[in-house]
């Protein structure tokens, strides 16, 4: 198994609407800095916090399956479909992009979210109808263990079903002292972002454990043999959240140049 550590400094970086929105991107676009510019069909990854209110105006998409996940505050989402609608802390709003749409987003003071691009085969799914669905926190399942909380975002039990891109992904939040034990298949990769807390540590069995600090990326690839992920908080309480894809997959990926 390969562990490795990004920090902050190996992460993209890009402001918005004059400064007024910051994103961190674990999986920027090409030249923006990113040590590592996609994983498998996990084509983007960005951390956006906003300073003051402020927003991005209408820009279109196509192909992608585009994912935004609230984590504090509120936004609003607009677009080409007609669609109006609040992203709150704990929701997911998830755009098909299709033969293509434009929208817009505008924030408040304090919003806080990812936004995640996930490739499809392309070539098919520019012939699809673009979709716009918004998923409330409510609707998704949580399990609470031994210290771990585990919301499921894409997985079993999850509201999303209808994702082409093959993808799982979980807000974990690990209480100081407690351990999350994560399942990862052979030809399998497990991309983590530490959204808070310090002090943690990420390992398998039988394998040094390797730390990480709040605002790290994690990426871990499985080998020949199925194998448990470990992560442990042992400085603070952590929240962490875990994205798994194929490594490979069987159909051409978009040439991202770095």
């Amino acid at each position: 198994m390969n562990i490795q550590i990004l920090g902050p400094e190996k992460q993209a970086r890009e402001e918005f609407d004059g400064g007024k929105i910051i994103a961190q991107k674990p999986l920027g676009f090409s030249g923006q800095g990113a040590v590592t510019v996609r994983l498998g069909p996990l084509f983007y990854w960005a951390w956006g916090q906003a300073a003051a209110a402020g927003g991005i105006g209408f820009h279109p998409h196509q192909g992608f399956e585009i994912m935004t996940y609230g984590i504090a505050g509120k936004g609003l989402h607009r677009d080409t479909l007609g669609t109006e609608s609040i992203l709150e802390a704990g929701d997911i709003q998830l755009m098909q992009a299709g033969s293509g749409l434009q929208h817009a987003e505008s924030v408040d003071a304090g919003f806080e979210s990812f936004q995640i691009w996930l490739e499809p085969y392309l070539t098919e799914a520019v012939k699809r109808a673009p979709t716009y669905t918004l998923f409330k926190h409510e609707s998704f399942p949580q399990t609470h263990r031994d210290g771990v909380n585990v919301k499921t975002i894409v997985g079993e039990g999850s509201p999303i079903d209808k994702l082409v891109t093959d993808v799982r992904m979980y807000d974990v939040e690990i209480e100081r002292g407690s351990t999350y034990v994560h399942r990862l298949l052979p030809g399998r990769t497990l991309g983590g972002l530490a959204i808070r807390g310090n002090g943690g540590f990420v390992g398998t069995l039988g394998v040094e454990p390797v730390s990480f600090q709040n605002k790290d990326f994690a990426i871990v690839q499985g080998n020949v043999q199925e194998e448990n992920v470990i992560i442990r908080a042992e400085g603070e309480k952590l929240r962490m959240f875990l994205i798994e894809i194929p490594t490979e997959v069987e159909y051409p990926l978009y040439n991202k140049a770095r």
